[in-house]
């Protein structure tokens, strides 16, 4: 648990040391109380909070992320990098965090398939019958029109 005190006179620079504190943690609640009296106006917050991980631990090798140009050979990263667009554009219309498509680990495992259609693409671990039927069809549609059978960009 934290308090902060904020003055209802702050500049915001004591608005700015809580909001940076919720950025950097997993807050499970925030109560806030005002107290105005004779001498000044008060604002206060206690914070119930999960400290976040980069908080509490040094990062070890598998917390690193996965660079995925040093993993894939030349050829797969460039169908990898235009699956990324695909799954931006859907991410974009769906209002959604891109990973929330498809993740880039099963993104890697996409461009590794000859072809890319909706039966390869079902056999992607991560990748069941919702994602397919949310995102495969559009997913496979968007790729065909940036590429053709042999990664080029199509005319």
């Amino acid at each position: 648990m934290k308090l902060f005190t904020i003055p209802a006179s702050d500049t915001g620079e004591y608005i700015e040391e809580l909001n940076r504190f919720l950025r950097t943690n997993k807050v499970l609640q925030v109560e806030s109380n005002f107290v105005n009296n004779e001498n000044n106006a008060i604002w206060y917050f206690c914070v119930r909070y999960l400290p976040s991980a980069a908080n509490n631990k040094q990062f070890t090798e598998s917390d690193r992320k996965t660079d995925y140009r040093e993993l894939l050979d030349e050829s797969t990263f460039a169908v990898f990098s235009k699956l990324r667009e695909c799954r931006k554009q859907i991410a974009n219309e769906e209002a959604l965090p891109a990973y929330a498509v498809f993740t880039d680990a099963e993104l890697a495992s996409i461009a590794r398939l000859k072809p890319v259609n909706e039966k390869n693409l079902s056999s992607i671990k991560g990748i069941g019958e919702k994602k397919m039927e949310r995102y495969g069809k559009k997913f496979i549609e968007l790729y065909l029109q940036k590429t053709d059978e042999t990664g080029r960009k199509s005319d």
